[in-house]
């Protein structure tokens, strides 16, 4: 019998299908003065890791000061949870090195995706008045691409009740 870490990790297929349901990750960057910066952030998964793997992406003000953080420590922790009772909880947390773009038409494209997936048309589409209102928001904003280095997942539920 595996250990009750076993149990209850997610595979790939089970993380991603809980990326996709949940809405808010929180994302940890180095700080100044050495305290932990923990922001939310809304976020897409992206075919674009090795093998066609997903990746987290979001998009930010490139003057945050998450940004600022990244400039100056790529690395960051996110994670994203659901659950409020201990036989609920489920939640995946990547450690990330993290990439900053600051190409205007890829910052575009990530745009696109988290505001067809939070403010979209249930097609996924996006009417042209908001493609409007992001083109002009791009240009103040950054890319984040997550890049996995490790992960840890839970899914409480698998543990059937018990502790």
């Amino acid at each position: 019998m595996g250990s009750r870490r076993d149990l209850i990790k997610m595979t790939a297929e089970e993380a991603d299908a809980f990326l996709l349901e949940e809405k808010t990750l929180v994302c940890a960057t180095n700080g100044t003065g050495g305290w932990p910066h923990l922001m939310p952030l809304w976020f897409v998964l992206r075919p674009t890791g090795p093998d066609g793997a997903n990746e987290l992406w979001a998009w930010t003000f490139a003057k945050s000061q998450k940004v600022k953080n990244f400039e100056r420590d790529p690395r960051a922790t996110v994670q994203v949870e659901a659950g409020v009772e201990y036989h609920l909880l489920r939640g995946v947390m990547l450690e990330c090195d993290t990439e900053v773009i600051h190409d205007t038409d890829r910052v575009l494209e990530v745009g696109l995706e988290v505001f067809a997936r939070y403010g979209g048309n249930p097609d996924g589409t996006v009417e042209d008045d908001v493609k409007a209102m992001i083109r002009k928001q791009a240009e103040k904003r950054v890319a984040l691409r997550f890049v996995e280095r490790r992960r840890v997942s839970w899914d409480h539920r698998k543990l059937g009740g018990t502790y």
